[in-house]
C-alpha cells in the first residue's frame, strides 16, 4: 500500500533502529510467523522463539547499558512488538508483557535491585504484571492480596488471575495491600516475586478463545516469604506504580492490536485481489474495495497515533495517560473490526481453520479487554474533556 510506503520512509530511524528492526523483521519472518499456527494449535509456550530472541540479545533493548542492555527509544519498542504481533500475536504478548514488568524497576527501583535483577531480563529471562483477582479486574484499587512486614522479609498471602506468562516468568511484578495502611488503594503497593519461591503456586492455567500459545496463569500465594529488599518503592506506592506501568503497557496492547490487525489487512488485500466471484476479483466489486478502502485509512491513522504516542514518551512527556487510552482504544477496535472484515471477505474459508484470519480474529478481542477495558479507557479519555 503506497501511504503505508511513504509512512514507513518517514520515520527517521536511527542506524541502531533500523538494525534492530531489520534483525527483528527477519527472525518474525524466518522463526516465528512459521510457527504460529502450530504453537497456537498445540497450545504450546514458544520456547523456541524467545530461544532465537535470546541468542541475538533482543531482551537487551529493555534494559539499560550498565545493567547489560542495548536500550532502544520507546517508539522503536512499539514498533518491534507490532512486527512480532503481525507474525505471531501469543509471542508479540509474552514479549511485551516482559517490558511492562522491567520498567518500573527502571523507574521506582533501587539501585541494588536493578543490579541484581536486571542483568537476568537481559539476558532473556521473562517478566510478568500480576494485578487482577477475581473481584478486582480494571479497578486495581480493590485487590485484596496482602502483604504482611515481617523483620527484614514480606510474607504474601492471596492470589491472582489470568496472568500473562504467571507460571513461566522469572520475576513477577506483584502487587497487594500492605498490611498496617488504610485498607483503601492507599495501601496499594509493588513487590518483585522471584521465580521458585516457596509458597508460590500456579493453580491452573486458562483454556482461551485464542493467543493459546501465551500462557494465563492463576496463581496463588500462601504465607510466601520474600526479602523486603524486593520492596519496589514505598509501602502504598502501588497506584502510582501500577498508573506508570499501565500508561506503557496500554500503547504496547496497541501495538499488539496492530500487528494483528496488519497481518488480516494483508491477508484479506491478497484473497480479494486473487478470488474471483461473479467473473471478476472480489476486490472490483464496490462493497468490497469501500471496506478494504476504509479499513486502509483507520490502518494507517491508527499507526500514525502509535507513532506519536511513542515520541511523547521519548520526548520526555510525563503523563500519557490520556494518549495511551486513545491509542489502545483506536488500536484494539480496529483490530476487532479489520479481522471481522477479513473473515467476511474469505467467507466460509475465513470460518474454518487454515487460513489464519480465523485465529487472528480470536486473538484481537483480547486486546479490548485487557490493561483495562475500552470502556474504562473512554472514561479516562472522557474525564479530561470536562472542564476543571
Amino acid at each position: 500500500m503506497k501511504s503505508l510506503a511513504h509512512f514507513e520512509q518517514s520515520r527517521n530511524w536511527t542506524v541502531e533502529e533500523s538494525l534492530v528492526i531489520e534483525q527483528v523483521s527477519r527472525l518474525a519472518s524466518q522463526i516465528v510467523a512459521p510457527n504460529a499456527n502450530g504453537f497456537d494449535e498445540r497450545k504450546e509456550f514458544p520456547w523456541a522463539n524467545f530461544n532465537a530472541f535470546r541468542e541475538v540479545g533482543l531482551n537487551g533493548i529493555f534494559i539499560p547499558e550498565e545493567y547489560g542492555g542495548s536500550p532502544i527509544s520507546y517508539r522503536c519498542f512499539l514498533e518491534i512488538v507490532r512486527i512480532l504481533s503481525e507474525a505471531c500475536a501469543a509471542t508479540g504478548i509474552i514479549f511485551g508483557t516482559t517490558a511492562a514488568a522491567v520498567k518500573p524497576i527502571l523507574e521506582f527501583g533501587t539501585e541494588e535491585q536493578k543490579r541484581r535483577l536486571l542483568p537476568r531480563i537481559a539476558e532473556g529471562g521473562l517478566g510478568a504484571l500480576a494485578i487482577t483477582e477475581p473481584h478486582a479486574g480494571s479497578d486495581g484499587g480493590n485487590i485484596r492480596t496482602k502483604f504482611r512486614p515481617d523483620g527484614d522479609d514480606i510474607v504474601i498471602n492471596g492470589g491472582k488471575i489470568f496472568i500473562t506468562t504467571g507460571d513461566v516468568a522469572d520475576l513477577i511484578l506483584l502487587f497487594g495491600k500492605w498490611s498496617g495502611l488504610e485498607d483503601s488503594p492507599k495501601a496499594v503497593s509493588a513487590v518483585i516475586l522471584e521465580k521458585g519461591t516457596p509458597g508460590f503456586e500456579v493453580v491452573r492455567l486458562e483454556t482461551k478463545m485464542g493467543t493459546h500459545a501465551s500462557s494465563t496463569a492463576e496463581l496463588a500465594f500462601t504465607e510466601c516469604r520474600i526479602p523486603r529488599a524486593n520492596l519496589v518503592g514505598q509501602p502504598g506506592d502501588g497506584m502510582k506504580i501500577m498508573v506508570s506501568v499501565l500508561n506503557k503497557s496500554r500503547p504496547s496492547v496497541a501495538s499488539q492490536a496492530l500487528g494483528i490487525a496488519s497481518a488480516a489487512f494483508n491477508d484479506m488485500v491478497a484473497y480479494a485481489n486473487e478470488r474471483r466471484q461473479g467473473g471478476k476479483r472480489v476486490i472490483e466489486h464496490q462493497a468490497i474495495a469501500f471496506m478494504i478502502a476504509d479499513l486502509a485509512i483507520e490502518l494507517l491513522a491508527s499507526r500514525n497515533l502509535l507513532d506519536h504516542v511513542g515520541r511523547l514518551v521519548d520526548d520526555g512527556i510525563k503523563d500519557i495517560s490520556v494518549e495511551a487510552s486513545m491509542i489502545k482504544v483506536k488500536a484494539s477496535d480496529l483490530a476487532m473490526r479489520l479481522t471481522t472484515d477479513a473473515v467476511q471477505v474469505f467467507g466460509g474459508h475465513g470460518y474454518v481453520s487454515g487460513h489464519r484470519v480465523e485465529r487472528l480474529m480470536r486473538e484481537a478481542k483480547i486486546t479490548q479487554i485487557w490493561e483495562g477495558t475500552n470502556q474504562i479507557q473512554r472514561q479516562v479519555i472522557s474525564r479530561d474533556l470536562i472542564a476543571r
